[in-house]
């Protein structure tokens, strides 16, 4: 077990490339890419990019054009609003089991990653921004152990990802703010409902920022 953990297979290397390219905006939507161009960037056979494609695609993050060629969806307004149902729904409950289980240790940490944020958007380097940004609320989720609910969280972020990076590219790291600080210090507090109210409210302010640009109520 612990050798697949360090030694992952490489459709697995694969899907994580891609994943991320998506997750962080090096994939805008409707941006065709050829499957034999991820061959060649990722270095690999086609083998483990069809099937890393055919995961993502599963998961929604990627849909097939003609020509051997994929795409990052394009968001509309009502698909907009299910995932910001859904998020809004899920993320605050993870934040609360999140919070019954945090250590100091693990309040800490997620102190250094917020410090690391903080310091992306001082430097206005929004991908880092977007990098720290997730790194802070999948270590924060990955506390709650749930086998069910962080899967899903995970697949609505690919959905999101592309969408935010248009968002924060165009606007500029000035305009990133969050609840961060308020999460943390309910989790010092030990207060779980006041620490999911915080990441409620930290993705709502995303939320609103995206229906503005976009004119969607």
């Amino acid at each position: 077990m612990l050798s697949s953990l360090n030694n992952p297979p490489a459709h697995e290397i694969v899907y994580r490339q891609i994943r991320d390219k998506i997750l962080f905006g090096d994939l805008t939507p409707g941006q065709a890419v050829t499957i034999q161009g991820l061959v060649a960037e990722c270095g690999v056979s086609m083998t483990p990019v069809r099937e890393a494609i055919r995961r993502l695609t599963a998961e929604g993050a990627l849909e097939f054009q003609g020509n051997r060629r994929v795409c990052v969806p394009r968001m509309t307004e009502a698909r907009f609003a299910e995932l910001t149902f859904a998020r809004d729904m899920i993320e605050p409950k993870l934040a609360e089991m999140a919070a019954e289980k945090a250590t100091v240790q693990d309040i800490d940490a997620l102190r250094g990653i917020d410090d690391a944020l903080n310091a992306a958007i001082d430097l206005g380097d929004v991908k880092g921004y977007m990098r720290e940004n997730h790194r802070f609320h999948f270590y924060l989720y990955a506390l709650a152990d749930s086998n069910i609910l962080l899967p899903i969280t995970e697949t609505l972020w690919l959905r999101f990802g592309p969408l935010y990076r248009i968002i924060s590219g165009k606007y500029g790291t000035e305009s990133l703010i969050d609840r961060h600080d308020e999460a943390i210090h309910a989790l010092r507090a030990g207060n779980a409902a006041l620490c999911a109210e915080a990441i409620r409210a930290d993705i709502a302010q995303g939320f609103a920022i995206v229906r503005e640009n976009f004119g969607w109520t």
